[in-house]
């Protein structure tokens, strides 16, 4: 069974800094990313990485923001500075596992970020 396991959010002041971690469970996961959520807003993108280790970021948070993984312990990681107010929401860590083709993607439950003074 498959299972994503966030920790790290919390309440940070603008020009903070938070480190996501996720670790994942129950299969081989080529992709995995962070996805957010503002209250009213649709679930973005903002980064993910590859098993092989290629990037791919929001254009809000880069340079500010770096995903990385461990593969050994199928863990992926956010690393988030110089935090913004509109930062502020659910994150939640995804994982892409590919099958015969065929991908199926996985979901954590979701860590609260708050970026406020």
């Amino acid at each position: 069974q498959v299972q994503l396991v966030e920790s790290g959010g919390g309440l940070v002041q603008p020009g903070g800094s938070l480190r996501l971690s996720c670790a994942a469970s129950g299969s081989i996961f080529n992709r995995m990313g962070w996805y957010r959520q503002a209250p009213g807003k649709e679930r973005e993108l903002v980064a993910s990485i590859t098993r092989g280790g290629i990037t791919n970021y929001a254009d809000s948070v880069k340079g500010r923001f770096t995903i990385s993984r461990d593969n050994a312990k199928n863990t992926v990681y956010l690393q988030m500075n110089s935090l913004k107010p509109e930062d502020t929401a659910v994150y939640y860590c995804n994982a892409d596992s590919w099958v015969a083709g065929i991908i199926f993607p996985y979901w954590g439950k979701g860590t609260l970020v708050t970026v406020s003074s």
